[in-house]
């Protein structure tokens, strides 16, 4: 239609599907707190996920009833939402969520994304910070001026956040981390000898 603006990601499907697939994507996130899927479906679904744990600082009867209409495991994710998760974003006036890009996950190459829950036990971005700090001091290097921005960053909120930090660098300090080798074994990934037909046997 000429002139229409697009108000949210389609995702090529329904309005009922998107809904369920949207729904199963924060059910997913508030179980396991950290999933993975493509950059689109990451960015709708993190709205969706945002108005759920502003529904659970509200804590009233009408954001509960809400909660339960999202959910499709409410019995196990509603006292989550409305007890710890309430308690640890009290202070935080919002960006409960994080969307970060990642390398493809699929064949198709697709855009993909992890979309977590901050200052949780899988923040990825506390994680990385941590791993920073733990390389640079074993360099001898001072901590630039981006490193103790994100410091800040994960640590302002966080209930006993500098003490956190400071455990995951230790143990970050004790981690070797490998290249990552993983993408050549894949057999998407392996070039195709233009001699030899499909079918053919070498």
């Amino acid at each position: 239609m000429a002139g229409a603006r697009l108000k949210y990601r389609h995702l090529g499907r329904t309005s009922s599907h998107r809904q369920a697939l949207l729904r199963n994507l924060v059910t997913s996130l508030f179980t396991h707190e950290s999933i993975a899927t493509t950059y689109p479906k990451a960015k709708e679904a993190q709205k969706l996920a945002e108005k759920l744990i502003t529904l659970g600082k509200k804590n009233t009867e009408a954001s509960r009833r809400r909660a339960l209409s999202i959910f499709f495991t409410p019995h196990e994710l509603l006292p989550k939402l409305f007890g710890p998760l309430r308690e640890r974003y009290a202070d935080r006036p919002g960006g409960y969520t994080r969307v970060l890009r990642i390398e493809p996950l699929k064949s198709d190459q697709a855009p993909s994304a992890i979309l977590e829950l901050v200052d949780g036990p899988k923040d990825m971005r506390f994680a990385m910070t941590a791993r920073t700090i733990a390389t640079w001091r074993m360099a001898g290097r001072p901590i630039n001026e981006m490193t103790e921005r994100n410091i800040e960053k994960v640590t302002r909120y966080r209930q006993k956040g500098e003490q956190e930090l400071e455990e995951m660098v230790k143990r970050m300090s004790h981690i070797e981390i490998k290249e990552r080798n993983d993408a050549v074994t894949q057999p998407w990934m392996k070039p195709r000898d233009p001699r030899v037909k499909d079918g053919d046997k070498k």
